[in-house]
C-alpha cells in the first residue's frame, strides 16, 4: 500500500504530465501568435505603465502599481528560492532554460487572464470590485459550473500554494537564521498576518507596495554580490543551463526521453510557480486595480512574469551554479533553500543569512497576496458573508504549515496549481476573440497617446 507522499507524487506526476505541458505552452505560444506578440513589441510601454499616474477616469480599489505588487507578492514566493533549487536538484540546470521559454511566453498569458479580468469585473454588495477566472468562466462563456470549479480550487491553493508552502519555509528560515522553534514560528506568523489581511485589499495593497521593491531589490543585491565574487564562471554557468535544457545532467539520469521530459517538466511547474501564469490568480489581484481601460492594467500585469521568473530566479539559479555546490556527476546533498544558502555561505561565511531573510519576506508577501486570492475565490462559491471566517481560517491554518513536511507540502501545491490551470486555460483559448479585439482597441489608444505625445 502506498505512503501518502508517494500517492501524492504520483497524483502530482500524472496532472503534471505531458497533456498540461502542452496545454500551458501551446495556449501561450498560440496568445504570443494571436496578439502578435505583444508581449515584446508593448514592453517598454508596459514598463512605463508601471510608474504612470493613474489616469482621471480610472476605477478600482488600489493603484495600478499595488496590484502589481499584489499580483507579484504571490508570484515572488518561495519559488524564487527553494522552487528553483529543486528546479535544479530535480531537473538539473536545463530546468532553468524551460522556466524561461514558459516565462516569455507565458507574458502574453497574463496579458490575456488579467485583461479579461477587468473587463468582465463588477462590485460587489461591499462596493470592492471583483474579478478574475471564475468571473471571465462565468459571464464570458456562460459556463457557471466551470467558473464554480476553478473558484474551489482557487480556495484549496490559497491554503496550500499560497499558505503552508510558504509558512513552512519562513518556519525553516526562521530556524536556519534565529534558531526559532516551528510552533514559535507560526503562532508569530500567524498574528502578522492576519494584522495584515483582515483590513481587505487596500491594506494588502499597502503592505505589499512597500514590502516587494524592498524585498526585491535585497535578494538581488546579495545575489549580485555573490555573481561579482565568480564573474568568470558565469558564461560557464549559462553553457551549463542551455546545454543541460536537451542533454540532461548525469544525477537526473541521462539522456532517456522520460528524463528529458522530466528536464520540461520542472521548468514549466517552477516557472508557473514563480510567475503564476497560466494559474489566473495575478487576473484576481488586477481586477481591483484603478484603471480606465482592460488592456493598460493587463500590460503592467504582464511584466510580472518578467521580474520574477527572468530576473530573480535566473539570479537565484546563477548562484548555484557559479558556486559549485551541485557536482555535476552526483547533484546536490542539499535540497531547497539549503541548497541556495550553501551557496552564498561558501562563498562569503555567514552571508547565508541573506537568503534566510530574502525566504522570509518573499513568503510573507505571498502568503497576503495568496489570502487575496482565496477569499475572492470563496465569495465566488459562497457569498460576500463568508469572507470573514476565511480570513479567520486561513489566519488559523499558518500554524499547521509551519510543521508539516515539505514534501507533502510542495506535492499538494503543485496539484492544486494543476487544477487551476485547466479551466483557467481553456477559458483563455475559447475567449481568444475578445482578447485579441479588446487589446486591437487599447492598441489604437496607445497610437493616440503616443501621437498627441502623452
Amino acid at each position: 500500500m502506498s505512503s501518502l507522499p508517494d500517492l501524492l507524487f504520483q497524483i502530482k506526476s500524472l496532472i503534471w504530465g505531458i497533456p498540461l505541458l502542452i496545454l500551458l505552452l501551446g495556449s501561450g505560444i498560440y496568445l504570443t501568435i494571436a496578439l502578435k506578440g505583444v508581449q515584446f513589441r508593448y514592453l517598454g510601454y508596459a514598463i512605463r505603465q508601471v510608474f504612470s499616474s493613474k489616469k482621471e477616469d480610472s476605477q478600482g480599489d488600489i493603484s495600478p502599481f499595488d496590484a502589481l505588487m499584489t499580483s507579484l507578492a504571490g508570484a515572488i514566493g518561495t519559488g524564487a528560492i527553494v522552487g528553483v533549487a529543486t528546479a535544479v536538484t530535480d531537473g538539473g540546470f536545463g530546468a532553468i532554460f524551460w522556466m524561461w521559454i514558459t516565462a516569455l511566453i507565458g507574458m502574453a498569458t497574463k496579458y490575456a487572464e488579467s485583461l479579461l479580468a477587468v473587463k468582465y469585473r463588477e462590485k460587489d454588495k461591499r462596493g470592492e470590485m471583483i474579478g478574475g477566472p471564475m468571473h471571465y468562466i462565468e459571464k464570458g462563456l456562460g459556463w457557471k459550473w466551470m467558473a464554480a470549479l476553478f473558484a474551489l480550487f482557487g480556495t484549496g491553493a490559497a491554503i496550500g500554494t499560497g499558505n503552508l508552502v510558504q509558512v513552512n519555509a519562513i518556519a525553516a528560515a526562521s530556524a536556519n537564521l534565529f534558531e526559532i522553534d516551528s510552533l514559535t514560528v507560526g503562532i508569530i506568523s500567524s498574528i502578522l498576518i492576519g494584522l495584515v489581511i483582515l483590513g481587505g485589499v487596500k491594506s494588502i495593497g499597502r503592505v505589499a507596495g512597500v514590502l516587494v521593491p524592498v524585498m526585491a531589490l535585497l535578494y538581488f543585491c546579495g545575489t549580485l554580490v555573490i555573481l561579482s565574487i565568480h564573474f568568470d564562471q558565469i558564461p560557464h554557468a549559462f553553457a551549463m543551463i542551455f546545454e543541460q535544457a536537451f542533454t540532461p545532467a548525469a544525477w537526473v539520469g541521462g539522456i532517456s526521453g522520460g528524463t528529458l521530459i522530466l528536464v520540461v517538466q520542472m521548468g514549466v511547474s517552477r516557472s508557473v510557480f514563480t510567475n503564476e501564469a497560466g494559474l489566473g490568480v495575478p487576473g484576481i489581484a488586477a481586477a481591483a486595480a484603478q484603471t480606465d481601460n482592460p488592456g493598460r492594467q493587463a500590460m503592467i500585469t504582464m511584466t510580472g512574469a518578467l521580474l520574477s521568473t527572468i530576473i530573480i530566479c535566473t539570479m537565484t539559479a546563477l548562484v548555484i551554479a557559479v558556486t559549485g555546490v551541485v557536482d555535476q556527476q552526483t547533484g546536490s546533498l542539499f535540497s531547497g533553500a539549503p541548497l541556495v544558502i550553501e551557496g552564498f555561505n561558501a562563498t562569503i561565511s555567514g552571508f547565508g543569512g541573506v537568503v534566510s531573510i530574502g525566504l522570509i519576506l518573499f513568503a510573507f508577501s505571498t502568503i497576503i497576496a495568496w489570502a487575496y486570492y482565496g477569499e475572492k475565490c470563496c465569495e465566488y462559491l459562497f457569498g460576500e458573508k463568508t469572507v470573514i471566517w476565511y480570513r479567520f481560517i486561513f489566519t488559523l491554518l499558518v500554524i499547521p504549515g509551519a510543521l508539516l513536511d515539505l514534501r507533502i507540502v510542495w506535492d499538494v501545491a503543485d496539484i492544486l496549481n494543476g487544477l487551476m490551470v485547466i479551466p483557467n486555460i481553456l477559458a483563455l483559448i475559447l475567449l481568444r476573440k475578445v482578447i485579441c479585439k479588446q487589446t486591437d482597441e487599447f492598441l489604437e489608444i496607445v497610437k493616440k497617446e503616443r501621437d498627441g505625445g502623452d
